[in-house]
């Protein structure tokens, strides 16, 4: 059996793909996550229809919706990065190139989090 592997990551001690076991499970509980909280999305989009702005701000002022909001926001923006995260791992076989781009989308994920709670944030203050 052992002939299988790369005499290079036997020496290393690696397998294949090294350890994915936590990327995995970090993607697999984000999913859990979101499971719970798009049922609320959906709620909550059906509770506002045809709402104005005063009221979609009403609504988010609640400490309880405002937070859902951003952990529904959160945990969206980290599923899809760890998503991407395997694409680029998998099809960009250039090492400089396959760097740049994981740093690009880590940078990226956290402006549209920051700039998404910001925004949020201005609306139940009333900013």
């Amino acid at each position: 059996m052992s002939q299988m592997r790369n005499p290079l990551a036997m020496a290393r001690g690696l397998g294949s793909s090294k350890s994915g076991l936590p990327h995995w499970r970090a993607q697999r509980v984000s999913a859990l996550f979101l499971l719970l909280l798009i049922p609320w999305l959906v709620w909550s989009l059906l509770q506002l229809a045809g709402a104005g702005h005063a009221e979609t701000a009403a609504f988010l002022a609640g400490p309880g919706n405002a937070s859902l909001l951003i952990l529904l926001l959160a945990c969206l923006l980290y599923h899809a990065m760890l998503g991407l995260q395997v694409v680029i791992e998998d099809y960009i076989h250039h090492h400089g190139l396959s760097l740049l781009l994981l740093v690009a989308l880590r940078m990226t994920t956290a402006a549209a989090l920051v700039t998404a709670v910001v925004h949020l944030m201005k609306l139940v203050l009333g900013s």
